[in-house]
């Protein structure tokens, strides 16, 4: 017997069967064939941050690489040449760093510095090679929750807080005055990352300043890279608070609005706080847990750059920061300082060991403002 009348028999056999039962207990000789249950074809799942990508905050992963990787110790350096691709604020090379401790866990650290837009530029200008050793980033201290961890360090010199894609030229002389490629810059280091720790079982995501604004931007992109792994954020002094249309001015001159959902209206608030936004990260990624810190009075973001004051800044923050913990309770928390020892609840809450005699105080770290990052490992 051939496979094609085998298998016609099977079918026959079981529709048969089918028409027994549907009408042994009926005298209606009517016989009424039960067509086969087709099952749905399983709809693929929707990965976390899709509308931006949709968007195009992706466009450039996958599309730089290093014109040189170069050993200095346990650090690694990675240049990006000269080009359309990453740059620095005045049109100098891009360089960032990689360590590799032979750990199954990652640290990407975002380094702060500054900003630079038509109203005010003040901001870093080149990347430096290596990494400094300061607080999360010296693994010789015995007491970094981190310090046998990989790392990856981004240096910042683009003035538009990791997220920029504009080559300006802000006096009209027909040359450009701000390279302002952010988003190359990051784009360019986290492919480096993906290719030099591929397979992490975790992910602390981090920066001070501008480098906390700019783990906003970070995070999808790191989310597209490591789709299944688990990323601990922690924001330091970048935590959103601001004023009515900074934000939007920011994102329009730095051609950064990519990065604002088009389906949240309400992601910048009518007090161009950032506080929606973040729920709306929270939400769309279930294996994200967010760790915000900031003094009650940052001067550098009240008053150097939004411009509204310590006491403005320091009424907005507490109820913005105990928002977001009251709507994601296990997923969120935040610390809110003063120049003083405080409780280390942020640390311990992301989870990292903590060891007995640690306070957090405030220092000056290397890069000369005061850290919570660097403090909270301060003995």
């Amino acid at each position: 017997m051939d496979m094609t009348h085998s298998r016609w028999l099977k079918v026959s056999f079981s529709v048969f069967f089918l028409v027994l039962a549907g009408c042994s207990d009926s005298s209606d000789d009517r016989v009424a064939i039960v067509p086969p249950v087709v099952e749905p074809e399983p709809q693929p799942q929707q990965l976390p941050f899709q509308e931006l990508y949709d968007q195009g905050v992706d466009r450039y992963l996958g599309m730089y690489s290093p014109m040189l990787s170069e050993a200095d110790g346990d650090v690694v350096n990675h240049r990006f040449g000269a080009g359309d691709g990453p740059l620095c604020l005045t049109g100098g090379e891009y360089t960032m760093a990689t360590r590799d401790m032979g750990s199954s866990e990652l640290v990407i650290f975002l380094e702060g510095g500054g900003a630079c837009w038509s109203d005010l530029c003040a901001a870093t200008e080149q990347a430096n090679a290596g990494i400094p050793v300061a607080g999360l980033l010296d693994p010789g201290r015995q007491d970094n929750p981190v310090a046998d961890w990989n790392t990856v360090y981004l240096p910042y010199c683009d003035g538009s807080v990791f997220s920029g894609d504009a080559d300006i030229d802000s006096d009209g002389d027909g040359a450009v005055d701000r390279y302002q490629r952010g988003l190359k810059n990051l784009s360019a280091a986290l492919d480096v990352a993906v290719n030099t720790f591929p397979a992490p079982q975790r992910i602390l995501l981090t920066g001070n300043s501008a480098g906390g604004f700019g783990t906003d931007y970070a995070l999808p992109l790191v989310r597209s890279l490591y789709p299944d792994i688990p990323i601990e954020l922690v924001n330091d002094s970048g935590v959103g608070i601001s004023k009515p249309g900074y934000v939007d001015q920011l994102s329009e001159e730095w051609n950064a609005t990519a990065f604002i959902p088009e389906s949240c209206a309400d992601c910048v608030d009518a007090e161009g706080h950032l506080t929606n936004y973040h729920k709306w990260q929270l939400e769309e990624d279930p294996d994200l847990r967010m760790g915000f810190l900031s003094t009650k009075r940052d001067s550098v973001i009240a008053d150097a750059f939004t411009g509204i004051g310590g006491e403005a800044f320091e009424a907005a923050l507490i109820p913005e920061m105990q928002e977001l913990e009251e709507a994601y309770p296990e997923r969120f928390r935040s610390l809110i300082a003063t120049p003083s020892c405080r409780s280390p609840s942020t640390v311990k809450w992301v989870g990292l060991p903590w060891r007995p005699g640690w306070r957090r105080c405030w220092r000056i770290p290397h890069n000369g403002r005061r850290s919570v990052t660097d403090c909270g490992l301060a003995q």
